[in-house]
């Protein structure tokens, strides 16, 4: 694994929007990853960021509706890194509770967002 790289990382796609979850998808892909998802609702990624072996995490924020903040405790209780992809960054939960967590706006260039994410990785390892 290159410094930096999410080249076998599995990576936990968190996203409602079909369209967008299915280019992160691509690109995490195409990065070398092995992505978990893309989940749709709130109720799946819960399921799945308890249930699966993940190395990093890609989270939207509003989920239908529904805030990703359950998926983002239990991600940071499991000690996964992960960051949020959203047009919401406005929040002030993401001021508080999340300011360790890096965020970046939709839409964020392919590149950019797979350097963000391996060096996350880079930090956690």
């Amino acid at each position: 694994m290159e410094t930096g790289s999410i080249d076998g990382a599995r990576v936990l796609v968190v996203e409602d929007d079909i369209l967008i979850a299915l280019e992160l998808a691509e690109n995490l892909a195409q990065g070398g990853a092995i992505v978990e998802g893309p989940y749709h609702t709130l109720g799946d990624a819960m399921d799945a960021a308890r249930a699966t072996g993940i190395d990093l995490a890609l989270l939207d924020i509003d989920l239908e509706g529904e805030e990703v903040f359950p998926v983002a405790r239990i991600l940071r209780k499991r000690g996964v890194p992960f960051m949020f992809h959203t047009g919401h960054a406005d929040r002030e939960i993401l001021r508080t509770d999340f300011r360790d967590v890096p965020v970046a706006n939709k839409p964020a260039e392919a590149r950019r967002l797979l350097a963000r994410l391996g060096a996350l990785r880079h930090l956690a390892a």
